[in-house]
């Protein structure tokens, strides 16, 4: 019966916001209507929702999301090549749950973690 997840993340500004996902992480804005303090963007097959939150205090944002990726070598690299911020504690590495992954975080400190299983 479910068929599909999109998480909803906190954001502080969504011109920030929305600059990051598309022009660091390659995203597209979803949908043609501009609402007041939300935001969709989608690539591939995902997509993520944003609500504004200006009094999000980024050091007690715990949002996180995992993406899987069937080309994680051709997608850390294009963020490598964009001077994207690996977090220092996720690099591209393979974890002993089977997966290769690497972590980011946005603007308000959502965590991004991408993996792909081996």
């Amino acid at each position: 019966m479910l068929t599909d997840i999109n998480p909803k993340l906190p954001m502080r500004d969504k011109s920030a916001t929305r600059e990051f996902y598309i022009n660091t992480l390659g995203f597209t804005e979803f949908g043609s209507v501009d609402y007041d303090g939300y935001l969709m963007i989608e690539k591939d097959q995902i997509q993520i929702h944003f609500f504004e939150f200006k009094e999000l205090d980024p050091k007690e944002n715990y949002g996180q999301v995992y993406i899987r990726t069937n080309n994680i070598h051709d997608f850390h690299q294009s963020l490598l090549d964009k001077k994207a911020q690996i977090h220092p504690n996720g690099p591209l590495e393979i974890k002993s749950w089977g997966q290769m992954e690497f972590s980011i975080l946005d603007p308000d400190n959502n965590l991004l973690t991408f993996g792909q299983s081996i």
